[in-house]
C-alpha cells in the first residue's frame, strides 16, 4: 500500500542533508583508467557508491578495469564510480537523478537496504516503476554498536550482558552511580539524528525492536504500545545532543584526546555508531594528521564496542543493479559484484573496518574494537518500509526535546548583496526553513545583536522573542521587522546568551545557543576571546551547548569553530551563502 502524501513530502527535505561519510566527493565523478587498446570494453557501467566507501570503490574500480575479466556474452567493461551521500542517492533515484552533476548509475551502493525500502516507498507513492523491489547481496557489512571509552566499556561489560534499555536508558540523575561510580556523573549518549543518518535510523530501529523483545516483524501496532513509546522516550531522554555526523563527532574526540582537551564528548558516556568508524578511531583513521601521513597517532583512550543482548541493527552495503542497466551493463555488473567479494578486494574492505559480504570480522577488527559475545551477534530484520516511515514520524514526538536561545547578527554589514538579496534577507529565509523542522514542543527564544545603536542604545544585544514556547509565527515577524545597523559585538552577545542558558537551564532538555553571524568579533568593550571560551567550557553537570552558522566569506570561522568546540557544540560552514540552507537542516538535526 502506498503510504500517505505526507509521509513522502516529509522525508525529502532531510534527504537534503544526510549521513556525511568519511570522503565527499562533490559535483563531479571520478572515471577509472581505461583498459590498454586493442581490448573491446564497449560496455560502460555507472556505479554510484555511499561516500564512506566511495574512495575505495574507486580503487577497486580501478584494479577491475586493469584487468583481464570478461564478462557474459564476450568482452569487457570498463566501470565508472561516482559518490553521493546514500539519502541524497535516494531521492535523486526517486526524481529522475536530476540535479546531481553525476551520471545515471545502473549499479547503486548506498549503506543499508533501509534505503532500497524508502525508494521503493517513494516509487510507490508516485505510481511508478519499482526501483528497489528486491532483497541484494551485500559487499560489506558493519552492525551497529554502543562505542564507550574503554574504562567505561570494560565496567559494563563486566556486569554480563545487558539490553540497550539497561545501557542507554539508566536514569540521567543516577548515571554512573549505578555501576558504582558516582564520580562519573550522569549518563547521556550521542547518536545522529535518524532522518540524516543511516546509523542514526538504524540505532531508531533498534530501540523499537529492544523495546517489543524481538528480532524481527515489527509492526505499526507495535509502535503504537504505550510500552514500547515510554521505552523509547526513556533512552532518548539520555541523548545529549543529536549529531548530523557522528565522523566529525568522532574527529574532535579524537583532537581532544590527543592534545589533552576536555573534548566534545566530555558529557557524552557512549556513541551508537557502526563499528567501522570505531575501528577507523582506534587505528587514528580520524585522528589530526601530518602532510603525507595515511593515518594519524591511535588515541590515547580507545574506543570499545558494547553489543547489547537484544541484538542489533546490521548495516548491510547492499548491490543494487537498478532497472536502467541494459543486458551488457547487467553482466558487467554480475562480475563486478563478484569480483567485490572476491578474497583480495574483501581485504580492502577489512582495512577499513568492514565486516566481509557474509558478516564476518577479521580478528584484527575483534582485537581493535573488542570481541564479540562468545555465541556471536544477534541481528534484528529489517522493518517494513512504512513501519520505518511511520517510525520516524513517531520519533519526532519522542526524541529529547531543546531548550534553544537563537542570536541572529543585524549588523550592518547584513545589508551586504548576495545576489539580488541582502545577507540578512538570505539569512533571515534560511533561518525560517530551519525553525520549520524544529518540535513544536520545543522552546525557542530570539535575541537580535549588533553594537549599540541609536535605535538600541543601551545594549549590543536585545531580546526579541522570549524563551519559552515555540511560537514560529512570532519569531518570523520579529526577524522581519529588524532593524540592520552597527558593528559584530560577538563575543559578549555570545557571553550574555550563555548566561542567560545557565539561568533557564532545564535537565530535561538540550540547552542550546545557535549563534548566525556574517562577521567577526568588531566591539573593543568586549575582545576577550581566551575569557569567553572559559566561560562556555562545558560543565557536563549543566551542559549549555554553542552551535555557530559562519554566513559569508567574512565570518570568522576558525574563531567561530573554537567557541563552538568548547562548549561541546559545533559550528557550521556556511561561508558560501548558498550553503545555509543546508547548513540550517544540519543544525537543527541536533535538536
Amino acid at each position: 500500500m502506498a503510504p500517505p502524501a505526507t509521509r513522502t513530502r516529509q522525508w525529502l527535505p532531510y534527504t537534503a542533508a544526510v549521513t556525511a561519510g568519511l570522503v565527499v566527493i562533490a559535483g563531479a565523478f571520478l572515471f577509472v583508467r581505461q583498459r590498454e587498446a586493442g581490448k573491446d570494453c564497449a560496455t560502460i557501467l555507472q556505479v554510484n557508491s555511499s561516500t564512506e566507501k566511495a574512495a575505495l570503490l574507486v580503487d577497486l574500480a580501478e584494479a577491475y578495469n586493469r584487468s583481464d575479466r570478461s564478462i557474459k556474452g564476450g568482452g569487457c567493461a570498463q566501470v565508472h564510480v561516482s559518490a553521493l551521500n546514500s539519502g541524497k542517492a535516494t531521492e535523486a533515484l526517486a526524481t529522475g537523478w536530476t540535479h546531481t552533476g553525476l551520471p545515471q548509475p545502473q549499479v547503486w551502493l548506498p549503506t543499508s537496504s533501509l534505503w532500497t525500502g524508502q525508494l521503493r516507498l517513494l516509487d510507490e507513492a508516485a505510481g511508478r516503476e519499482l526501483q528497489t523491489p528486491d532483497h541484494y547481496p551485500s559487499i560489506a557489512n558493519s552492525p551497529l554498536v554502543i562505542a564507550m571509552p574503554q574504562p567505561k566499556a570494560e565496567l559494563v561489560r563486566k556486569q554480563g550482558p545487558l539490553g540497550w534499555g539497561e545501557i542507554l536508558g539508566l536514569s540521567g540523575r543516577d548515571g554512573w552511580a549505578s555501576f558504582g561510580k558516582p564520580e562519573w556523573g550522569r549518563f547521556t549518549f550521542g547518536k545522529d539524528n535518524p532522518n540524516l543518518s543511516t546509523s542514526g535510523l538504524a540505532a531508531t530501529i533498534a530501540t523499537y525492536y529492544a523495546a517489543v523483545q524481538r528480532a524481527s516483524d515489527l509492526t505499526r501496532s507495535d509502535l503504537a504500545d504505550p510500552a514500547v513509546t515510554q521505552f523509547v522516550r526513556r533512552i532518548e531522554a539520555n541523548v545529549s545532543h543529536y549529531s548530523d555526523d557522528s565522523v566529525d563527532l568522532l574527529r574532535s574526540l579524537a583532537e581532544a584526546d590527543l592534545t589533552g582537551g576536555a573534548g566534545s564528548t566530555d558529557d557524552m558516556s557512549a556513541i551508537v555508531l557502526q563499528e567501522e568508524l570505531v575501528d577507523l578511531y582506534n587505528t587514528g583513521a580520524l585522528s589530526p594528521r601530518q602532510d603525507g601521513q595515511e593515518r594519524g597517532r591511535r588515541p590515547n583512550v580507545p574506543l570499545v564496542a558494547v553489543h547489547p543482548k537484544e541484538g542489533t541493527f546490521n548495516l548491510d552495503h547492499p548491490f543494487v543493479v537498478l532497472p536502467s542497466a541494459d543486458e551488457r551493463q547487467r553482466a558487467a555488473a554480475a562480475d563486478f559484484q563478484k569480483f567485490l567479494t572476491e578474497d583480495t578486494q574483501q581485504e580492502s574492505f577489512a582495512r577499513l573496518g568492514f565486516r566481509d559480504h557474509e558478516r564476518r570480522a577479521s580478528a584484527e577488527l575483534l582485537a581493535s574494537v573488542g570481541a564479540e559475545p562468545t555465541d556471536g551477534l544477534n541481528y534484528f530484520e529489517p522493518p517494513d518500509p512504512e513501519v520505518v516511515g511511520a517510525m520516524l514520524d513517531g520519533w519526532r514526538t519522542l526524541r529529547k526535546k531543546a531548550n534553544i536561545l537563537i542570536a541572529l547578527d543585524t549588523s550592518g554589514s547584513m545589508l551586504a548583496k548576495v545576489g539580488t538579496r541582502t545577507r540578512f534577507q538570505v539569512a533571515s529565509a534560511a533561518a525560517g526553513k530551519g525553525l520549520a523542522l524544529l518540535n513544536t514542543e520545543d522552546r525557542v527564544g530570539l535575541w537580535s545583536f549588533s553594537s549599540e545603536t541609536q535605535q538600541q542604545p543601551k545594549s549590543p544585544y536585545r531580546q526579541e522573542v522570549p524563551l519559552g514556547g515555540f511560537d514560529q509565527k512570532r519569531i518570523n515577524s520579529k526577524i522581519a521587522g529588524l532593524e540592520v545597523a552597527g558593528s559584530t559585538a560577538l563575543y559578549a552577545t555570545i557571553r550574555a546568551a550563555h548566561r542567560e542558558l545557565l539561568d533557564r537551564y532545564d535537565p530535561q532538555r538540550i540547552n542550546a545557543i545557535v549563534v548566525l553571524t556574517d562577521g567577526k568579533n568588531e566591539y573593543s568593550k568586549d575582545n576577550d576571546l581566551a575569557r569567553l571560551l572559559a566561560e562556555v567550557a562545558l560543565d557536563p553537570r549543566r551542559p549549555v551547548k554553542v552551535f555557530c552558522i559562519a554566513f559569508d566569506r567574512e565570518s570568522d570561522f576558525a574563531t567561530l569553530d573554537r567557541i563552538a568546540k568548547a562548549s561541546s557544540g559545533k559550528a557550521f560552514d556556511a561561508t558560501d551563502p548558498a550553503k545555509i540552507d543546508e547548513a540550517f537542516v544540519k543544525l537543527v538535526s541536533s535538536f
